[in-house]
């Protein structure tokens, strides 16, 4: 018996090292928006995160990413944040760069820092993303337009590193259309959903926990991730999404928690018959912040 544990356990050790890790998940979810204009319904967001590059800098593993990505046809894509852990010199701006510049989506890549950033340096990871053609939103508003109708995707700057500024965010957040606020900790979705000016919040930071051991608590759960762990919660009128992110901090293990990225489709309660949004869900509503 003491045999057969021992060898159940370095099994468990080599999947949760070398198997889980690059084992990604690629999870579909639909939400109804319910101030969407109906120029967006079927909008697709594909939202990763946590990447932590410095932590596993491998090459394919990081191609591979952007392969499922673009396989998903995206309209946007969202960043969570923590590109890097902490390590400045281990870190390949070029390779991080070069497969940010290969992200397709049709209106483009957007993203906020994570605290771990900050660890790293803030103004290395947004040489990152300037190279990589990203949107960084450090408190601020982007619109996307079709036709006359708008999105608002705004971003809060690390909430850990003391950079949050909602404040700001909600200065320039238009009236009407539906709003998806990007915060790298979860746990932020009790203040962003108090101000009911935003339809979603989109988070990572979490890692979902990293290491699942049933009927336990997950065990690597960093501070304002210990409410909203993973995958999708109501927080009074807000939907939020917290993505379980692609890399690993602390230990190069995963179990039980997959690595994750989430494709978003988004419907409109206004959207015609045949849209998919059924007639008892739709609304006359189109809805502003007031």
């Amino acid at each position: 018996m003491a045999a057969g544990a021992a060898l159940l356990g370095a099994a468990g050790a080599v999947y949760a090292r070398e198997i889980e890790p690059r084992w990604i998940e690629v999870k579909p979810v639909e939400l109804i928006l319910p101030r969407l204009a109906p120029e967006f319904d079927g909008y697709r967001i594909v939202q990763i995160g946590d990447l932590h590059f410095d932590d596993w800098p491998d090459p394919a593993w990081l191609a591979r990413i952007v392969e499922l990505v673009n396989r998903q046809r995206p309209d946007l894509v969202a960043i969570m944040g923590d590109f890097a852990s902490r390590s400045a010199h281990r870190l390949d701006v070029e390779q991080l760069a070069g497969a940010l510049r290969k992200l397709r989506a049709r209106d483009g890549v957007v993203a906020v820092l994570g605290n771990h950033d900050y660890l790293t340096g803030a103004t290395l990871i947004r040489s990152c993303l300037r190279e990589g053609g990203v949107i960084e939103l450090p408190n601020a508003v982007h619109t996307l337009r079709r036709e006359d109708a708008g999105l608002h995707i705004a971003g809060v700057d690390d909430l850990m590193e003391g950079r949050c500024r909602l404040d700001l965010v909600l200065e320039k957040l238009p009236e009407q259309g539906a709003a998806i606020l990007l915060a790298h900790e979860p746990d932020f979705a009790d203040a962003s959903a108090a101000t009911r000016c935003f339809d979603l919040q989109l988070s990572g930071h979490s890692h979902g926990g990293q290491i699942g051991i049933p009927f336990l608590r997950r065990l690597i759960l960093p501070p304002f991730s210990q409410r909203y762990v993973a995958g999708l919660h109501r927080v009074g009128d807000m939907v939020l999404y917290t993505n379980r992110g692609l890399g690993f901090i602390h230990l190069r293990l995963r179990f039980l928690c997959r690595p994750e990225i989430t494709v978003l489709t988004l419907r409109s309660p206004l959207a015609a018959p045949g849209s998919g949004v059924s007639s008892s869900e739709q609304t006359a509503n189109k809805g502003d912040r007031r």
